[in-house]
């Protein structure tokens, strides 16, 4: 495809720009803005007005729910949503449980879950890392042994993200031996109500002071086998369908644009020996190279998406979005430190901040809470190493 949108495409681009700035909520702009956590009842609402407005599940087929957009309109949307400051709600149910159950789940399957997700009725979670088998995701260790017409099952996952909102989780789970050659094999793919006996979860505290990260613990925990996805021993077969979209919704690409300006405006004000921090060369050539580095990743983004058009799945080279957006998050965290100096280390909140105050205020924790941007999903390290082999066949 062409770098330009066509006239169509501009004018749904206009639509939905206007459409956020008429019906997304200041106070949950607000919150975002100031890099403030949310509550469920407040990610719930901003679900709730999407699906109102038939928007929450653009990539869904149209009898569930779907847009029916093509690919480019759901890019438009999706940047246009973190170019607003919209909430990015959790991707498990929407963008990676829902996607999972119409290619692999049965019709009852469906039934029973998507419409749910589709309302914001039930949270989900994602159950992979365990420690000791986080990128090395093939050697985990949580057993899933079979009795009658359940799964009893019993291990630990860590580093669950909102597992303390949630209400199921999706589990990779061991119900088979795999070869010390093919450790992919014998794993499974369940659905797991977290109401459940047996199942406690344990919050983990960040650098930031963020509780946002769980640790759950299995105990005998009994899983009805009709809550298996696919074949018991190819969950394997889904867990790499699955990462594929996790990894396309990692580059944040409308939210890296708007940091870009925010930063910039804030050079512009911030005075470094009486001139602004803007007229630093240096400070001007780091902010210079990660624009640019955002402008390749958004062509290259493009570029996925016109390969996508014809409905084929995402392959072993999104991981070049998932590397190269996570480490622009990362850089645009490090320079808004560089431009707060030592006040960003946190300063009192008091009646009448201005926005300057605001943003430094927050700076500290964001910072670290983005040092993780670069392991989950997999680790860029081991993104390349995917890259090496899968697609450049080294």
């Amino acid at each position: 495809m062409g770098l330009n949108l066509s006239r169509d495409e501009v004018a749904f681009r206009c639509e939905v720009r206007a459409w956020l700035a008429a019906n997304l909520p200041s106070e949950l702009r607000d919150k975002v803005v100031r890099y403030q956590s949310f509550t469920r009842d407040e990610l719930q609402r901003w679900h709730q007005i999407l699906a109102a407005k038939g928007w929450i599940a653009p990539a869904w087929p149209r009898e569930w729910g779907g847009t029916d957009w093509s690919v480019v309109q759901r890019y438009l949307f999706e940047e246009e949503c973190g170019y607003a400051g919209a909430p990015q709600l959790p991707p498990f149910g929407l963008a990676m449980c829902a996607p999972v159950l119409l290619r692999f789940g049965t019709p009852a399957q469906q039934q029973r879950f998507l419409p749910r997700i589709y309302q914001g009725d039930d949270f989900w979670c994602q159950g992979y890392s365990e420690p000791g088998s986080g990128s090395d995701l093939a050697s985990l260790r949580t057993s899933a042994v079979r009795q009658g017409d359940h799964y009893v099952v019993n291990g630990q996952k860590t580093w669950t993200t909102l597992a303390h909102m949630a209400d199921w989780i999706f589990c990779l789970v061991r119900t088979g031996g795999g070869t010390e050659a093919k450790k992919q094999e014998g794993i499974s793919f369940l659905l797991i109500d977290l109401a459940t006996p047996g199942i406690t979860v344990r919050p983990l505290t960040l650098m930031d002071g963020g509780r946002e990260v769980n640790e759950v613990f299995f105990d005998d925990v009994a899983v009805p086998v009709e809550q298996l996805i696919h074949e018991e021993g190819r969950g394997w077969t889904v867990a790499k369908y699955l990462l594929g979209h996790e990894r396309l919704n990692t580059a944040r690409i409308g939210t890296c644009k708007r940091e870009l300006e925010r930063l910039k405006a804030f050079a512009a004000r911030r005075r470094n020996g009486g001139r602004p921090l803007f007229d630093d060369p240096r400070f001007r050539d780091r902010l210079s190279r990660l624009e640019i580095e955002l402008m390749a990743l958004t062509m290259t983004n493009l570029r996925f998406i016109d390969r996508f058009r014809g409905g084929s799945a995402p392959g072993a080279e999104v991981s070049m979005l998932k590397i190269k957006g996570t480490e622009i998050q990362q850089g645009l965290t490090e320079l808004m430190m560089q431009a707060a100096g030592p006040l960003a280390q946190g300063i009192e909140r008091y009646v009448g901040m201005d926005d300057d105050d605001r943003l430094i205020s927050s700076l500290a924790p964001r910072y670290c809470n983005y040092r993780k941007t670069t392991i989950y999903a997999g680790s860029n390290e081991i993104q390349r190493n995917i890259i090496a082999k899968q697609v450049l066949g080294l």
